[in-house]
C-alpha cells in the first residue's frame, strides 16, 4: 500500500513542478514599461571631512563639519529619478538629490581655511552645499520579461559650495564641480506582477593631473505597483566620495558619505 502512495505522491510533485515550470513568468511594469519616473524622500545620514589648503602658504586643516562646526548629520531631502528604455537592451537612467546645510558656532581652536585664519573664540558661519546628478547608459546582456542583468557607463556630477566666514565678513570658500565617470552594474527581478527588486552599483577611481578621487554608489529598491501606471517603493541609497582638486589659489579636499533609506512614488508607461 505504501509503494502506490509514494508513487502517487511523486507523480503529483512532478506534475506540480512541471506546471510551475510552464507557468508564465510575472510581468512587472518596472521591467517592461518604456518610461519610469520617480519622486522620493531621502533620509541620509552624512559624515563630512573637508580641507581648503592654501597653495601659497600650505596652511589649511582638515575639518569634520559635523563635529567641529555643528552641522546636521541627517536631513530629509527630495530625490528625483527616471529611466528610459530605448529598446529591448539599451536604457538610460538619471537621478538627482541635493543636501544643503549651514551652521554658526564659536570655535574652541584655531582653524586655518585656505588663506584665512580663524582664531579661538571666533564665531564661524559655515555652509556646505552638495548636489549629485547621476546619469548613465546601460546595456542589458541578459534580459527576459521578469529578469534583467546589465552594465553601463555613467557620470556623477558632484557639486560643492563650501564656505567659512565670520559675522564681519571675513572668510573664504570654494565652488567645485567634479564630473566623476563611473562603471555601473545593475539587476532587476520581478517577484510577481506587483512586486519587484532592483539593485545598482557604481564605482570610480582616478588620479590624473590636478585631480585625485574615487566614488562608490549603491542602490537597493523594493517596488510595489498595485496600479497599472502607479507604484510605490522603499530604497536604500549610499554614496561615498573622495576627491582632491587643485585650483589656482587653493587645493580642496573632500571625504563624504551619505547613507539612508528613501521612500518614493513612481509612474511608468
Amino acid at each position: 500500500m505504501k509503494k502506490p502512495l509514494i508513487a502517487l505522491a511523486l507523480v503529483l510533485v512532478g506534475a506540480a513542478a512541471a506546471a510551475h515550470a510552464q507557468a508564465e513568468p510575472p510581468v512587472h511594469p518596472a521591467l517592461n514599461d518604456r518610461y519610469f519616473l520617480g519622486l522620493g524622500v531621502f533620509f541620509p545620514k552624512t559624515t563630512t571631512q573637508a580641507q581648503l589648503r592654501s597653495n601659497t602658504t600650505g596652511a589649511g586643516v582638515s575639518l569634520d563639519f559635523e563635529s567641529s562646526l555643528d552641522m546636521d548629520r541627517s536631513k530629509t531631502v527630495p530625490s528625483f529619478f527616471g529611466r528610459w528604455r530605448i529598446n529591448h537592451r539599451w536604457r538610460v537612467e538619471a537621478e538627482y538629490f541635493e543636501m544643503n546645510r549651514s551652521s554658526d558656532r564659536v570655535i574652541d581652536r584655531q582653524i586655518e581655511w585656505g588663506d584665512q585664519v580663524f582664531p579661538i573664540n571666533t564665531t564661524i558661519s559655515s555652509k556646505f552645499n552638495f548636489s549629485d546628478f547621476r546619469v548613465s547608459a546601460g546595456y542589458s546582456f541578459f534580459r527576459t520579461v521578469d529578469k534583467e542583468l546589465g552594465a553601463g557607463l555613467g557620470l556623477h556630477m558632484a557639486s560643492y559650495d563650501v564656505r567659512l566666514s565670520t559675522p564681519t565678513g571675513g572668510g573664504d570658500g570654494e565652488d567645485v564641480l567634479a564630473p566623476l565617470p563611473v562603471l555601473s552594474l545593475y539587476a532587476q527581478f520581478a517577484l510577481t506582477d506587483r512586486w519587484a527588486l532592483g539593485t545598482r552599483l557604481d564605482r570610480f577611481s582616478l588620479a590624473y593631473d590636478k585631480f585625485d578621487g574615487g566614488l562608490t554608489s549603491l542602490g537597493l529598491d523594493v517596488l510595489y505597483q498595485p496600479f497599472r501606471h502607479v507604484g510605490f517603493g522603499v530604497s536604500y541609497r549610499s554614496l561615498f566620495i573622495r576627491a582632491e582638486i587643485e585650483g589656482d589659489r587653493a587645493t580642496a579636499s573632500f571625504r563624504q558619505a551619505f547613507e539612508g533609506p528613501m521612500l518614493f512614488v513612481n509612474a511608468s508607461w
